[in-house]
């Protein structure tokens, strides 16, 4: 997931706006902190839980990486009352399905779905590790 998100990091630009969608311990976190790492913004990059949206500068000129969870937030409005700096940086926003449609005109989609312990004969969640298989869907909206 973290090479993965390096590479997207790569190709973004100050105005890009993603939403990731998944279970708990698909890999949101973990996709975001590679884009982090592809657009050379300052870490670490970790879970924006507890503060909701967290931004890390560039070290390279580029532009800032915001990365918001959305988890906490009620509506739409509740993000856009972050004031997020959304045509100067890459916003990244986990749990953010049908919150940002007023934010930008497009944006990226990326879906990430991991089996779980049924998928794969009954084995616990827990038992699953780090390298397990994901799916990855990604949409671009208007």
């Amino acid at each position: 997931m973290e090479a993965l998100g390096r590479r997207i990091g790569e190709s973004l630009v100050a105005g890009d706006l993603i939403v990731l969608t998944g279970a708990l311990g698909a890999g949101k976190t973990t996709l975001t902190r590679g884009i982090g790492a592809g657009l050379g913004v300052r870490g670490p990059v970790q879970s924006p839980t507890f503060v909701i949206a967290r931004t890390h500068p560039s070290l390279v000129s580029g532009p800032a990486l915001i990365h918001v969870d959305a988890y906490r937030l009620g509506s739409a409005a509740e993000l856009d009352d972050l004031d997020l700096d959304v045509d100067g940086s890459v916003v990244i926003v986990e749990w953010g399905q049908g919150m940002v449609d007023g934010l930008r005109d497009h944006w990226w989609e990326i879906e990430i779905e991991r089996p779980t312990g049924e998928d794969v004969g009954g084995v616990a969640d827990d038992d699953l590790d780090g390298d397990t298989t994901r799916h990855i869907r990604i949409t671009s909206h208007p």
